[in-house]
């Protein structure tokens, strides 16, 4: 079986704070480590009721630092967001605390809306078009003989694998020709899936890091004991959808029985197309829907989410998919 990796949003639920939801991230990632996960990354927001994760860098220090073997990243940085000079400096900083442990996935939104962009960089002049150059750039910034005459101490000569996070053809185009693994966001956004994974192994071209193409996708999963409890707790991440669909952004909500048969046509429907890449239910509906997916697309990794409003319920999702893998859990 391929490699299974955590992503966590360090969800906030509604009732809770922040404080909360950083501790169940910790022990998230502690329970991934025991059963056998091979990454445990944490994704840049702003702005976002629901989400603590967006500073990124600083979570994964904490992450880190109560692991031992797990490796951790971003999933991703939000380059655009940040100078690449910065980004090298906290990433060379967690790989010199870290050594051979620390991932850096990059993606080219914003992981906001624009009035939040625009606090963040107090002006709109860095643009997602220049993120091509700008992740070479930050690449240099890693290299042991740097192009530019600015280094970035500690992160000069530092092995910190870079990964191109998309959800388009135009992050597959990038990783391609730059040889670097690819992160799809199939678990949000997986229209063009099949096409962005199929553009991206015909385009690759080796690189100093990874000599063959590496294609990891995103999968929601929301497993449980029945297909009626998994069904039940997946209704926690439909309202999340809607909610932030129909401009209203939210912690993340108890689930609610039956609430998809609530929904008019078009939210079900906008429901239906995010969430196709995801398995709901009990042990074997899931196993069943996994290996489907992997089969029809190849993944080389799977990158696991799993919004949760219960954390005991969201750790036995993990528990369940571990067992499916074969990782008898500890």
């Amino acid at each position: 079986m391929i490699p299974f990796s955590i992503l966590d949003l360090s969800p906030i639920t509604e009732g809770s704070d922040a404080a909360q939801s950083f501790r169940n991230t910790v022990d998230l990632a502690q329970h991934g480590e025991r059963w056998g996960y091979q990454r445990f990354w944490l994704a840049e927001h702003h702005g976002m009721p629901g989400i603590a994760s967006a500073a990124t860098a600083v979570l994964i220090g904490h992450v880190a630092g109560a692991t031992s073997t797990i490796r951790v990243g971003a999933g991703g940085i939000m380059l655009p967001n940040h100078s690449p000079l910065i980004i090298a400096e906290q990433f060379g900083t967690l790989a010199s605390l870290y050594p051979g442990r620390i991932d850096l996935g990059l993606g080219r939104a914003p992981g906001s809306d624009q009035a939040t962009a625009r606090a963040l960089r107090r002006n709109l002049g860095s643009d997602a078009d220049e993120f091509p150059q700008d992740v070479v750039e930050l690449m240099d910034y890693f290299s042991s003989a740097p192009k530019q005459p600015v280094r970035a101490v500690p992160g000069m000569g530092l092995t910190v694998p870079v990964w191109i996070l998309g959800s388009s053809l135009f992050g597959a185009q990038l990783a391609a020709v730059l040889g670097l693994p690819y992160a799809f966001a199939s678990h949000f956004a997986p229209a063009q899936m099949l096409q962005a994974v199929a553009m991206y192994r015909a385009n690759f071209k080796p690189s100093a890091q990874l000599s063959k193409p590496h294609v990891m996708l995103g999968f929601n999963v929301f497993a449980a004991d029945t297909d009626e409890e998994g069904a039940f707790l997946a209704t926690s991440m439909q309202q999340a959808f809607v909610n932030l669909r129909s401009g209203r952004p939210s912690r993340l909500q108890p689930p609610m029985a039956g609430y998809a048969d609530r929904l008019d046509p078009t939210a079900r429907a906008m429901l239906d197309q995010v969430l196709s890449c995801t398995a709901i239910g009990s042990p074997d509906t899931v196993s069943a829907a996994i290996k489907h997916f992997i089969d029809r697309t190849g993944a080389d990794e799977l990158m696991i989410t799993s919004q949760m409003f219960d954390h005991a319920a969201r750790l036995r999702s993990y528990e369940i998919v571990a067992e499916v893998r074969g990782v008898k859990a500890v």
